[in-house]
């Protein structure tokens, strides 16, 4: 049947994921419908795009040839063939020459910056990113016209499991999704079950690949700041390399690199430097905090910080302290912890809260505020020429527009 005839249902077509997939489809002239329960920025996009959105219930279409859910929801029982955008995505992988980018953190950016490495080298690959590009129109998708397909490739639920690469790159394996995996034996676990998903002429990247040595001579060319974005790069460049792309081009894809949505995204530079930031674990968020001070040494820097998920907060709870002591910051705001649908359970909503988190952490210049005050007090005290980074991954975005 022609995919013109293809109809195909996305359940959770917000997502930074699904709504990737959702943008293939499309692409590849299937018509495409999809549901959340909020209308966002991603949704409005895809309206113009051409995808039918409903907002507010998940509402199945009886036409529809293929649905396509996150993981985050349970469907019914439905005679329509339904996959998660994991399985979705995996079967995709297979038709594709795949390259993947994993980790427990820098994986969005060093997919963005191997993306940006293989276009210039002429690879055309078609990308799935979680994150909005700039070079793809502020979208998180680009569709190539070759045989290569680079993803990001999510390691929570094992989501990961379902994919098949040829080209396997792992920035670091830590600690994080504990709700999930329970501890960091398991997730390692997951990560060599993925590594054997590689055929056995396959390519794996890990951080023995990467010639640390090179950190300082990589950070020199880029424009976005920070060790750990030197790091990526270099992750990056060593993927590139073991694809056979000569450094001159790969040095070049990652100097022009500008960064990505919300990886310390400066939004605007007066009356005061606003920084948007996705940080969601204690290591990534230290690691900004620090690229921060680096570029702006002499600066006061405030950070409002959203913690996402009652479950991270709870069992990553001892790692959040020690890395909140040690931001080398003038002043930080911890609101309330970030809700995760589906994701959270009641015994663990109650052992922890974001005043726990504060009080625990015990610094005067670290302080508790609900959401709906922190736009009013941040316009009354924060000043010109001071830097204000919003981080988290929940939706504390949102208030960069007010300020």
């Amino acid at each position: 049947m022609p995919a013109q005839k293809l109809k195909v249902h996305f359940i959770g077509i917000g997502g930074i994921g699904v709504s990737a997939l959702a943008r293939y489809y499309l692409a590849q002239g299937y018509r495409v419908s999809g549901s959340d329960f909020v209308s966002s920025e991603i949704t409005t996009a895809l309206k113009k795009e051409g995808a039918t959105i409903s907002i507010g219930k998940n509402i199945i279409p009886k036409n529809a040839d293929l649905i396509v859910y996150t993981p985050a929801v349970k469907i019914p029982r439905i005679k329509i063939p339904a996959l998660s955008y994991p399985e979705a995505l995996g079967k995709l992988t297979k038709e594709y020459f795949t390259i993947a980018v994993s980790g427990t953190h820098g994986k969005t950016t060093t997919t963005a910056m191997l993306a940006l490495i293989l276009i210039k080298a002429g690879f055309d690959p078609t990308v799935i990113i979680g994150t909005k590009l700039k070079e793809f129109n502020n979208t998180n998708f680009r569709m190539g016209k070759s045989k290569y397909l680079l993803i990001e490739a999510d390691e929570h639920f094992a989501s990961f499991l379902n994919y098949w690469p040829r080209v396997l790159a792992i920035t670091n394996i830590e600690a994080d999704h504990l709700d999930f995996y329970k501890n960091l034996k398991n997730i390692k676990r997951a990560f060599y079950k993925f590594i054997g998903h590689l055929p056995k002429d396959g390519i794996l990247i890990t951080e023995k690949s990467v010639n640390q040595k090179e950190l300082l001579k990589v950070k020199k060319i880029l424009k976005v700041p920070g060790d750990y974005n030197a790091y990526d790069a270099l992750v990056a460049l060593a993927t590139a390399r073991a694809l056979k792309i000569p450094d001159k081009i790969s040095l070049k894809a990652l100097a022009e690199y500008k960064g990505a949505w919300r990886r310390f995204e400066i939004i605007k530079t007066k009356p005061f430097i606003l920084i948007s930031d996705y940080g969601h674990n204690p290591q990534k968020a230290l690691a900004t905090l620090e690229a921060a001070r680096e570029k702006y040494p002499n600066k006061k820097i405030w950070c409002v910080y959203q913690p996402h998920q009652y479950e991270r907060t709870y069992f990553l709870f001892n790692d959040f302290i020690r890395a909140f002591r040690k931001a080398p910051i003038d002043r930080l705001i911890i609101t309330d912890i970030f809700d995760v649908a589906g994701r959270e359970s009641s015994e663990v909503r109650q052992k922890v809260d974001s005043q726990k988190l504060v009080k625990a952490i015990n610094k005067e210049s670290v302080s508790f505020l609900p959401k709906d005050k922190i736009v009013p007090y941040l316009k009354k005290e924060v000043k010109s020429g001071e830097v204000l980074i919003i981080m988290g991954a929940g939706d504390i975005y949102q208030i960069d527009k007010e300020l």
